[in-house]
């Protein structure tokens, strides 16, 4: 049954008041209102929707969900929204996860990631129809999303993985889980599982991202697993409460198993492995992507030994090489370079081909510093924010320009 918002004084022009489900109990408070209308929207579209979140943005989370309910929307968003938008279970969904143990992480909480989450709203939109910044994230843990994340390697391979694979993913996993690392993978058979398990052998950190709602277990066999994870890490979902696993919400997840970490590493893939679209995601978001070989004469490592030679991903064999390669960005402190130093000097990869190519007169856009440097605009832009936080540049209206200060 749908809950429909009168309009007017107090209805659905007013964003302080909007009509909880079930019945019509006029819900006062702003953030509440809020926080009905991300979830209920989260429902309608079931997983990343560019065209609603430009609406969002556009006019606020509050109006959209009343435009989505009286389906006064633009053509591109009809569709979407057409087979579930009468379905509002705000209220009952809140409630669920108040009686799972777990909540609703919307763009509004302290807790949103929205330092992970600015490499996707990067992304070009319309390239990819996955490539959308989630609405909500719903959440089971004792850990927070933003702590979590700050530092965190996704681990990801083959379902049917060997006695190797095994070995070679609790290695490293469990060596950079007790270094402080958070372990983010899918929680399916053979690697997944494996490299969380090896976090939490150490007591360390790691997130599970599900293509499910988190109160379905998925797969099922990894019941005690999830709740084992749950009660030290995160258990994440971008799809509410009882929703199944559907085969194309798995590459969706990906995109956010990549996005929560600082890189991707696969240990063991076979040639059309589903870790070569988390893969694709790192790279898109301007993580690293790191693989570890196997036997030359084993199926299960064929697919790292062609992102390998293809140059999609960099080889590595042990944890010190996944720091090297993922470690946070060593930038300059601002006004710590010695004198006479350009602290610029101190930058390397991509960081530095950005900050060579911004103007010290002037400014110039993303897409003008990706034509100078001869990178990706996505890598542009994911590296531009670092620049900023290192005190290196800044954007004004006409773009973005060096702000480099010597001690």
């Amino acid at each position: 049954m749908s809950a429909m918002l009168p309009r007017g004084k107090g209805g659905a022009d007013d964003p302080a008041a909007v009509w909880d489900h079930p019945g019509s109990r006029p819900v006062s408070d702003v953030a509440d209102a809020r926080r009905l209308a991300w979830v209920y929207l989260s429902r309608v579209v079931q997983g990343p929707c560019a065209p609603l979140s430009a609406l969002i943005e556009s006019v606020g989370v509050v109006e959209a969900a009343r435009a989505v309910r009286e389906c006064a929307l633009p053509e591109l968003l009809r569709a979407p929204t057409a087979r579930r938008r009468e379905i509002d279970l705000a209220a009952r969904d809140l409630e669920t996860m108040d009686r799972l143990g777990g909540r609703v992480v919307t763009p509004d909480d302290p807790e949103w990631p929205a330092w992970r989450m600015l490499g996707l709203e990067q992304l070009e939109p319309g390239r990819d129809r996955d490539g959308a910044v989630p609405l909500v994230l719903w959440a089971r843990g004792p850990r927070t999303l933003v702590e979590s994340s700050e530092r965190a390697l996704a681990v990801v391979g083959a379902r049917c993985s060997t006695g190797y694979g095994n070995q070679v993913t609790a290695e490293i996993a469990g060596d950079l889980a007790a270094q402080g690392w958070t372990i983010v993978s899918g929680a399916a058979f053979g690697i997944d599982s494996m490299a969380h398990r090896a976090a939490l052998a150490v007591d360390g950190s790691t997130i599970a991202v599900l293509a499910c709602g988190i109160d379905r277990p998925y797969p099922a066999q990894h019941d005690r697993l999830l709740s084992d994870i749950a009660e030290s890490g995160l258990v994440v979902s971008e799809y509410p409460p009882g929703v199944a696993a559907h085969k194309h919400q798995f590459l969706a997840r990906n995109r956010l198993i990549a996005a929560l970490a600082d890189g991707v590493l696969v240990v063991e893939a076979g040639l059309r492995s589903g870790a070569r679209n988390t893969v694709k995601w790192a790279r898109r978001l301007s993580r690293p992507a790191l693989a570890v070989p196997g036997p030359i004469t084993s199926a299960a490592s064929v697919g790292c030994h062609r992102m390998i030679r293809e140059g999609e991903a960099l080889l590595v064999t042990r944890a010190e090489e996944v720091v090297d390669e993922a470690g946070p960005l060593r930038l300059p402190v601002p006004g710590a370079a010695g004198a006479g130093e350009n602290p610029g000097d101190q930058l390397t990869g991509e960081a530095a081909m950005v900050f060579a190519a911004l103007p010290k007169v002037g400014s110039r856009v993303p897409l003008e510093l990706a034509q100078h440097c001869a990178l990706p605009v996505a890598a542009v832009r994911a590296a531009l924010p670092a620049l900023e936080l290192a005190g290196l540049a800044a954007a004004d209206n006409s773009g973005w320009r060096r702000t480099t200060r010597r001690s």
